[in-house]
């Protein structure tokens, strides 16, 4: 059953989850507070077990730990060396998480029991909380509020680094205030662009570098929360990004996919945030016994979330541009039943997918508002690309050194031929008025639906045609100088 935003009445399978909550927003409220509690409440219940089996006589990332290292590495708990010599803050961290989880899932149950199923969107308290997800100034002002509560959580970590405990510093061996940070611009962002070294963020090592870039980023983020909140979006945003409620949760997942990838590669390579005395030898992701160790644990796990984060940021994405585009991916989907079943279009569960509508959708053959020179030189630069690798591998001239080159020449004429075709295709297609002549079996018209109108015509094909021919040309060209300089570093 297709996702719609329009019918509130409308009925959804079980896998839809919170897409049936779009409109309303008081239940979405709820079920936002009662994700947070669950959260909140793995965490708890996660740090109390943690505790339980916890052997102080043996390294952290020896027994199989996730939440208590992240602890120790605040300096919770731990004394010279690395050593925990009390486990009291840790079972304190565990009872507030699981007492907050308790009053989250109570007002995630309310609201979804016995709040409103849509907010108003006034001036009361209620109303503060009430949107429109075509509202882009409220949206605005919601991102301004969570860009600030991250500045918040920033300086929290900074204000405890500084006054409420210190961190733990693995070069000193101790835990530590930190209370010269760094503020240096240029060294903080540096880090964006490998001036500290090449491993980037993660070349990161000492604390005050590590606090200095936290004082920069929550800066950041309050500022930038509190201009959101009190501006309207430019005009070019509002241009160039969609505002739908699918739109937002696209940008979301894919925020989340970069950090889940960029938090694998700090754990994987840095030993100042994450110090070997609790995770264990950086680099290191399998133990010499070929078990995997702590860090390729939680390498392992972020890379794997990351890649099904952005997997759902794409999904959402393409569904999302679809709809702002007009395109019902199961009313005007490419593949639809036949009457003749022989015919061989009909639609399966595979080839009629909202995630296969959506990508061919999205091809440039297909795509909304493209001119026929932007459509040729797009599939043209895809295939020209890609066009020469067989030739170079499999072709009579592949052991030689020319093989490069026989591989460009072969590509070129078959992407000659191509084009040679594609005119052909062209001319005998459309008719001069600009409607399809070709006939069914049945003698009918076939159906133009399926391809855009720009293309509908003798001169726009030829457009397309001839523009893709020179994408064509310039993608084998520059694969060819890829396969060629690297042939030569070899």
């Amino acid at each position: 059953m297709q996702q719609t935003y329009s019918n509130l009445n409308r009925e959804y399978n079980w896998w839809t989850g919170n897409a049936r909550l779009t409109d309303l927003s008081g239940r979405l409220l709820g079920a936002h507070i009662a994700h947070a509690g669950l959260i909140v409440f793995w965490a708890g219940a996660m740090t109390l077990f943690e505790i339980g089996r916890f052997d102080p006589q043996q390294p952290m990332y020896q027994q199989g730990l996730i939440l208590l290292p992240h602890l120790a590495t605040l300096g919770l708990g731990v004394g010279n060396g690395g050593v925990v010599v009390d486990t009291y803050p840790y079972f304190v961290v565990g009872g507030l998480h699981l007492i907050s989880s308790a009053v989250l899932g109570a007002g995630g149950l309310f609201h979804v029991f016995q709040g409103q199923q849509v907010l108003p969107e006034d001036r009361t308290w209620t109303g503060f909380f009430g949107y429109e997800w075509n509202d882009r100034d409220k949206i605005s002002t919601i991102l301004g509020i969570h860009l600030t509560l991250l500045g918040i959580g920033a300086w929290l970590l900074v204000w405890h680094a500084m006054f409420w405990g210190g961190l733990y510093d693995p070069h000193a061996g101790s835990v530590r205030f930190v209370t010269e940070p760094t503020l240096d611009p240029g060294r903080i962002f540096g880090y964006l662009f490998g001036l500290s070294g090449s491993e980037g963020l993660a070349s990161v090592n000492n604390l005050e570098d590590v606090v200095g870039g936290h004082m920069w980023v929550g800066s950041l983020c309050i500022v930038g929360g509190l201009w959101h909140a009190a501006t309207k979006p430019l005009p070019w945003a509002q241009k160039a990004l969609v505002w739908s409620g699918e739109a937002y949760l696209a940008y979301s997942l894919g925020a989340i996919a970069y950090m889940g990838i960029l938090a694998a590669y700090f754990v994987f390579a840095n030993d100042t945030v994450y110090p070997e005395v609790f995770y264990g030898p950086v680099r290191i992701l399998v133990n010499p016994d070929n078990t995997l160790s702590l860090r390729g644990w939680l390498a392992t796990s972020h890379v794997t979330l990351g890649f099904m984060f952005l997997v759902g940021h794409l999904w959402h994405a393409w569904r999302a541009r679809a709809k702002a585009a007009g395109v019902d991916l199961k009313q005007d989907g490419l593949v639809k039943p036949m009457e003749e079943v022989f015919q061989g279009n009909l639609a399966t569960p595979l080839n009629a997918s909202d995630l296969s509508l959506s990508f061919l959708k999205n091809l440039p053959i297909y795509r909304l508002n493209l001119s026929p020179q932007r459509r040729g030189l797009e599939i043209g630069m895809a295939h020209g690309y890609w066009i020469i690798g067989p030739f170079t591998l499999l072709g009579p001239w592949r052991q030689t050194e020319m093989a490069n080159l026989a591989g460009l020449l072969s590509g070129l004429g078959l992407i000659a031929i191509m084009t040679t075709g594609l005119f052909l295709y062209g001319s005998v297609s459309f008719a001069p008025s600009g409607k399809r002549a070709l006939t069914t079996t049945s003698g009918q018209i076939a159906n133009p639906s399926t391809m855009p109108a720009s293309l509908q015509t003798v001169a726009a094909w030829q457009k397309f045609s001839l523009s893709l021919l020179v994408g064509a040309i310039g993608g084998a060209i520059f694969a060819y100088f890829l396969l060629d300089g690297f042939s030569r570093l070899s």
